[in-house]
C-alpha cells in the first residue's frame, strides 16, 4: 500500500471545520476573493487567509492574484 507523505498534511487541513467549509464553497462556487470567502465566517480576513494558506500547503487549493490587465 502506498501512502503519500502529503497525506497527514491533507487530513490535518481537512480536519478543521472552517477549512472544510471553505473548500466546499470553493468547490461549489469556483474562484472567489478572500473577502468573498470570508463573508459567512465570523472571523477576520487575516484568519481566513491563514486557513487558505493551510489548504494551499496541503495542495488542496491554489491561490493567485488577478489584477488589471
Amino acid at each position: 500500500m502506498f501512502i503519500s507523505q502529503d497525506m497527514p498534511q491533507t487530513f490535518a487541513a481537512l480536519g478543521d471545520p472552517t477549512r472544510l467549509a471553505i473548500l466546499g464553497r470553493l468547490a461549489a462556487e469556483g474562484g472567489m476573493t478572500v473577502q468573498e470567502i470570508a463573508e459567512p465566517f465570523p472571523m477576520s480576513l487575516p484568519a481566513i487567509s491563514q486557513h487558505l494558506k493551510v489548504l494551499e500547503r496541503a495542495g488542496l487549493i491554489s491561490r493567485g492574484r488577478d489584477g488589471p490587465s
